[in-house]
């Protein structure tokens, strides 16, 4: 029996690439940027496994590729499975939990100080050649230590912003998610809160939910109307969990202090967006986990998820919709 077709839709390191070679037949996307939808509907007629981020895996994809077992997700997110269609055909479908977990918590503590110290701002107004009267209050920000953060989304990204936040700032941490951990409560001392209750009382709302059904527009005006107006919203999910024109009215409204955020509604983000033009906005490209040392090692998981469950294995990290 020959190896296993596969196809890796993105760029891999080469360790990752020759854990790959050991077991399966494959081809690769070698251009710059991300493949062209319509290149990947040309290679993947006669692939078994794909290995990619991000891409849509709809109807139209399955449908040229009749002989798929597996698609890997380099990515902790899994928005771009059509679950349904991929439950439909029994395709195996796999995620990269775990091990970007620190890293997109350093980002969120990033975009909490720039934020609220308003570093970005302040950068920008020193290289315009100005500097502080004696004591300019319209430079002040906001303390970030002994305020209080409200964490949506207690999941193992969730807890590591509470780790940083109780130990690292001495923060007062109010959470909210489908589910009490009591585990957590007990060792970080964080307080399970009604959601509104979360909304109202913290200083930060950070926004860590993964994207359904449920979570769509999750927050939105009335949420944003419930937010302190010296809150500071942080999100690091996904961009359709927050209904975006409702966030640029808050802002412009100063009904809250600012924004840090990593997602968009659109991404690439379109350059008239207007987040783009504020100065209480710290925006960042979707660059969460990007770190060299971060995505190699969710290359490899993704590579592991890929060639255990084409071998007949179980696979590492098969989505909950799917794993049955």
């Amino acid at each position: 029996m020959g190896k296993h077709k596969v196809y890796i839709a993105q760029k891999i390191p080469k360790k990752v690439e020759d854990y790959i070679a050991n077991f399966c037949d494959y081809e690769k996307w070698e251009g710059e940027g991300p493949i062209p939808r319509s290149e990947l509907l040309k290679k993947i007629h006669d692939k078994e496994g794909l290995l990619l981020a991000g891409i849509s895996i709809d109807e139209e994809l399955l449908n040229h590729a009749p002989k798929l077992k597996v698609v890997s997700n380099a990515s902790v997110g899994y928005n771009n499975f059509d679950l349904k269609a991929m439950k439909a055909r029994n395709i195996i479908g796999t995620n990269t939990p775990g091990v970007l977990d620190d890293s997109v918590a350093d980002l969120i503590f990033a975009l909490m100080l720039s934020t609220a110290r308003r570093i970005t701002e302040l950068d920008r107004y020193m290289k315009d050649g100005k500097w502080k009267l004696e004591d300019n209050e319209n430079l002040f920000g906001l303390d970030i230590h002994h305020a209080t953060v409200g964490i949506i989304g207690m999941g193992r990204i969730g807890e590591a912003v509470a780790k940083r936040a109780k130990f690292g700032f001495d923060m007062e941490i109010l959470y909210y998610n489908r589910n009490r951990k009591y585990e957590i409560e007990e060792s970080l001392g964080v307080k399970y809160c009604d959601f509104e209750e979360l909304l109202k009382q913290s200083d930060f709302i950070v926004l860590m939910t993964p994207l359904n059904n449920n979570t769509y527009h999750l927050i939105g005006s009335k949420e944003f109307d419930l937010m302190k107006r010296e809150a500071i919203f942080i999100n690091a999910s996904r961009g359709q969990t927050v209904n975006e024109k409702a966030l640029i009215e808050a802002l412009e409204n100063k009904k809250i202090f600012g924004a840090g955020l990593d997602v968009y509604d659109k991404e690439p983000i379109e350059p008239d967006n207007p987040l783009l033009k504020m100065s209480n906005v710290v925006t960042v490209p979707h660059i969460g986990s990007a770190t060299e040392k971060t995505r190699s090692e969710m290359a490899m998981l993704a590579a592991t998820n890929l060639v255990k469950a084409l071998s007949g294995e179980k696979a590492p990290n098969v989505v909950p919709e799917l794993d049955e």
